[in-house]
């Protein structure tokens, strides 16, 4: 099966051999007790990476945002979210409801729309909530990065924050982009991507794509990640990331520091050339340069159907809803370690398939 639904983007898959030991899995106490083994210093790394002051590890983005929107219980907050956010984003916007925040949970905004937020919040006629504004950073759908340095500059002139799921983001996109390195250099995120930091910027993402590691990180100003952690319920009543997914975090950003560079370059050369293959045969696909690609299909052209030939062919494709795109996607993901021969033969069965010859 030559496969294009793992989201594993720089191919890092770290076997047990490669880490470094462990005596066990877990100590059998909440993080807030007695953090993972090594879980301090990874998340230091993560903090310098992605460009903010202090960062702490969590088991999963939704573990991390479940309890980041449970803490607005009882406070005056205008929670506002992309109309795309992604579905363990709203999830936990639904928990905030849930816990009685004393203002507003659940509006949301069009799409990477700034102008239309801006006219929302202007547009405040109760006594001024404080915004708490939700956002992916990449969108996986259309491929663009979310304005955070226009949304940033509204929750701050308003004394809210910015919450940015950045789980397509990290270990993928950093400082720098330009048309020979189109995810620029060093993998912090969607912030370093843009060149923006704020103190009202709270950042919530999974190492398990670009770095392939299963635990999650929140990273932000001092103070508002201070007061995460004294208020946890997560921290302190659910298991705490495994010792395992630390190591393997730890040698994630080992792997970053020495060659993260050279597998970003090698993905986007990957991902490009997959896209020129299809449109040299007339087909069109939405994600720009994110390896998250889906194709735009033909007039009369069955997703299901289509997906269905390809599995039984050997490509392994992805069919899912689409958030900012109406109706089925139909998906390759693109990743550092596919070569050339995979993505040849993944062009070439679905050109087939569809009927089009180069």
């Amino acid at each position: 099966m030559t496969g294009f639904a793992s989201a594993l983007y720089l191919g890092m898959r770290h076997p047990h051999r490669e880490l470094r030991p462990w005596e066990a899995l877990t100590a059998g106490m909440p993080a807030a007790l007695v953090p993972p083994d090594g879980a301090r210093a990874v998340a230091g790394t993560l903090a310098a990476l992605m460009g903010v002051e202090t960062a702490v590890l969590g088991v999963s983005s939704l573990h991390l945002l479940w309890d980041l929107c449970g803490q607005a219980r009882g406070r005056p907050l205008r929670i506002l979210a992309d109309s795309a956010l992604y579905p363990l984003g709203r999830s936990a916007i639904e928990r905030a409801a849930v816990a009685g925040v004393a203002g507003v949970a659940g509006e949301t905004f069009p799409h990477h729309d700034a102008d239309r937020l801006a006219k929302r919040l202007a547009g405040e006629r109760r006594a001024p909530l404080v915004p708490l504004v939700v956002t992916d950073g990449l969108c996986p759908d259309c491929g663009r990065v979310a304005p955070l340095g226009r949304y940033l500059a509204l929750v701050e002139a308003r004394g809210g924050f910015l919450l940015l799921d950045d789980s397509q983001a990290l270990g993928l996109l950093g400082r720098g982009p330009a048309p020979a390195r189109p995810y620029g250099y060093g993998g912090g995120g969607s912030a370093a991507f843009l060149g923006v930091t704020s103190p009202r910027l709270l950042v919530v993402a999974s190492l398990a794509k670009s770095f392939g590691a299963p635990l999650a990180v929140l990273g932000g100003a001092r103070e508002p990640v201070r007061r995460f952690l004294r208020a946890s319920e997560t921290r302190m009543y659910a298991s705490p990331p495994s010792v395992a997914a630390v190591r393997a975090a730890e040698a994630a950003l080992a792997a970053n520091r020495e060659r993260g560079d050279r597998l970003r370059a090698r993905l986007a050369a990957r991902t490009r050339r997959f896209a020129e293959r299809l449109r040299e045969a007339g087909l069109s696909l939405s994600g720009g340069m994110s390896p998250v690609q889906n194709l735009d299909l033909p007039a009369g052209v069955d997703a299901l159907k289509l997906y269905e030939r390809l599995r039984r062919a050997g490509v392994e494709a992805v069919l899912r809803r689409g958030a900012c795109r109406p109706g089925p996607l139909l998906t390759f993901v693109l990743r550092a370690d596919h070569e050339d021969e995979e993505i040849e033969r993944a062009a070439a069965t679905l050109l087939r398939f569809i009927g089009r010859r180069r």
